[in-house]
């Protein structure tokens, strides 16, 4: 009694707020591995569909319907993963929905039906892989990439307006008495953050999939098969790389005219100035102070705003109280994840100009085991970067939960019982990992032992393999 007294009893009253946030960062961080394969991989599936009924390529025909039965399987996990998401908003962050429940709503009600959407055509483009017409079938498909991106974007559009919270009404109680749908969804912050992730969707989808078979043709296989895996993959990520970098540069010039204490906290800016450097890594001490790092000077205020260039004023962390403005700690963890995605991404851009000048001037891709070694290496990479991204976002925007209008504390449970559940979901999604890269890699197998079979209309491929006679 005195056990359960002196040690169990505190170990459960612990304070809901930070294990509140630690689960939401957990499994958002493991749902979002899964966001870009479910965006990306069906249009990659679809562009080696079409390239097979157009061009009767057999091998491109055998890659999409392998790729819908491996779409199939991370379709799957990523339905669980989200169902645990939608009811952590309401059992971690209680205050929150019953204040902005009613505008913050409204996008995720668009996102499932998008979800119920592209799940009946994946569906039918799995099952009528033997039943359809070439074409008719193709067209099947077509539904489900844009399910895939519109989903997406309906999600996004929940989490911008956390970052500007508009389209909605409040009385002198700040009480939401009103909501606008349209102006929920299509809040400032919208256009840029969505297509920030779908371009991210298209980047790490395609080298997490080309990853797999620059792998494969490291180890030996270098038939028309793989090739043409690695290829359109690759080719998809090549092409989402330029388009992020701009997209991205516009994004963060949103964050300095509207978000100035965010940014702040990317370009670890203490003071209000100008000529502000861009400080690569480094850290802000306890006393608010920038130290270590590299300078490069004026950088920071010239990309701010090129027009004005150096002379351009960046706002600093002391502009507002520090109640209202990210923690030191918090500061550098923005900074360090800012970091890492710039530093990143520009090493995933170098790679795919490798790529790009080999096709330009030898009209192939680079051959040398060198670049598929850095093609295996992009894909966890672009996971990372991804992470990064969103990690800038979200620990940013603190200590908001909705920007300027409700503080994260003030949003979460007051249950302090919460820590049993990060136990429980951690336990759960590291079973769900573990399971769907088994389930994948069993598939892959089965599918290289198989030399002579025909593709079933199973979505995990055939049992065992055609033996020969």
């Amino acid at each position: 009694m005195t056990l359960f007294a002196d040690v169990l009893i505190p170990m459960m009253e612990v304070n809901p707020v930070p294990w509140a946030r630690a689960q939401m960062a957990f499994t958002l961080a493991f749902h979002i591995i899964l966001v870009p394969l479910g965006v990306s991989w069906s249009v990659m599936a679809l562009i080696a569909n079409y390239r097979g009924i157009r061009r009767a390529e057999a091998d491109a025909i055998r890659l999409a319907q392998r790729w819908s039965k491996y779409m199939a399987v991370t379709f799957a996990v990523g339905a669980v993963t989200g169902t645990v998401l939608s009811f952590e908003f309401g059992l971690l962050w209680p205050q929150f929905m019953g204040h902005w429940g009613e505008a913050f709503g409204v996008p995720f009600a668009f996102e499932g039906l998008f979800f119920f959407l592209e799940a009946v055509f994946i569906s039918i483009y799995i099952f009528g892989w033997r039943r359809l017409k070439p074409w008719t079938h193709f067209w099947t498909g077509v539904p489900i990439a844009v399910a895939g991106i519109f989903g997406s974007v309906s999600v996004v559009a929940a989490n911008a307006w956390m970052n500007s919270p508009e389209g909605v009404t409040l009385d002198t109680a700040g009480n939401v008495v009103a909501v606008d749908p349209l102006g929920v969804i299509f809040n400032r912050a919208m256009p840029l953050m969505a297509a920030h992730m779908v371009v991210a969707a298209y980047l790490v989808g395609g080298f997490l999939v080309a990853m797999v078979y620059a792998t494969a043709m490291l180890r030996g296989r270098r038939d028309r098969y793989h090739r043409l895996g690695f290829l359109i993959a690759f080719t998809v990520a090549a092409i989402a790389v330029p388009v992020q970098m701009g997209v991205g540069d516009g994004l963060a010039r949103w964050v300095y005219s509207n978000q100035p204490v965010k940014f702040a906290a990317i370009e670890m800016v203490p003071t209000t100035s100008s000529d502000v450097p861009e400080t690569l890594l480094g850290h802000l001490n306890s006393e608010g102070q920038v130290v270590g790092g590299v300078p490069i000077p004026g950088l920071a205020s010239w990309l701010s705003d090129p027009s004005t260039g150096r002379a351009t004023v960046v706002q600093g962390l002391d502009t507002v109280p520090a109640d209202e403005r990210p923690t030191n700690r918090q500061v550098n963890v923005v900074h360090l994840a800012w970091d890492i995605m710039v530093g990143v991404g520009t090493a995933l851009f170098l790679l795919t100009l490798w790529y790009w000048t080999s096709w330009i001037f030898r009209r192939d891709m680079p051959r040398s085991k060198w670049f598929l070694r850095c093609a295996v290496a992009a894909g966890p990479l672009a996971v990372l970067t991804m992470e990064a991204g969103w990690t800038v976002s979200e620990v940013g925007r603190q200590p908001w939960i909705v920007y300027n209008k409700m503080r994260v504390e003030d949003a979460a449970t007051t249950n302090t019982g919460v820590w049993i559940t990060l136990i429980a979901v951690t336990i759960l999604y590291i079973g769900l990992g573990v399971t769907t890269v088994l389930v994948l890699r069993g598939m892959s197998r089965r599918y290289r032992e198989a030399r002579r079979f025909e593709e079933t209309d199973s979505p995990y491929g055939p049992r065992e393999p055609v033996k020969e006679t």
